[in-house]
């Protein structure tokens, strides 16, 4: 059974900062090469922050959260991270994490195959 397990969310202020983490199996973080974090606020739809090729290369980042939010990944704790810097009460929302095999399109939720169940991120102004 995959498991992604979330965890760092939390209530900051504006400008705060949080680090999100996601952990699941080695045999998971071995098949599924690809890893992202996702997000969903109230009346809105699941939208794509940041992803990961654990394979290497470069990380892809909505326009949004560029310069702002950093993905990594933790080989060896088959871990991937989100820090969160200069957060803005827009970044308000439940976020995710996801894990693929075959992604095409990184930031689009329908390339992703398993899921967490989200860590709440709060900010206020």
């Amino acid at each position: 059974q995959v498991q992604l397990v979330e965890s760092g969310g939390g209530s900051v202020q504006a400008g705060g900062s949080l680090r999100l983490s996601c952990t699941t199996s080695r045999y998971t973080y071995s098949v599924n090469n690809y890893l992202a974090w996702f997000r969903q606020a109230p009346g809105k739809e699941r939208e794509g922050v940041a992803g990961i090729f654990t394979g290497g290369g470069s990380p892809l980042y909505a326009d949004s959260v560029k310069g702002r939010f950093t993905i990594s990944q933790d080989n060896a704790n088959n871990a991937v991270y989100l820090q969160m810097n200069s957060l803005r009460p827009e970044d308000t929302a439940m976020y995710y994490c996801a894990a693929g095999a075959h992604v095409i399109r990184p930031l689009d939720v329908d390339n992703y195959q398993y899921w967490g169940q989200g860590t709440q991120v709060t900010v206020s102004s």
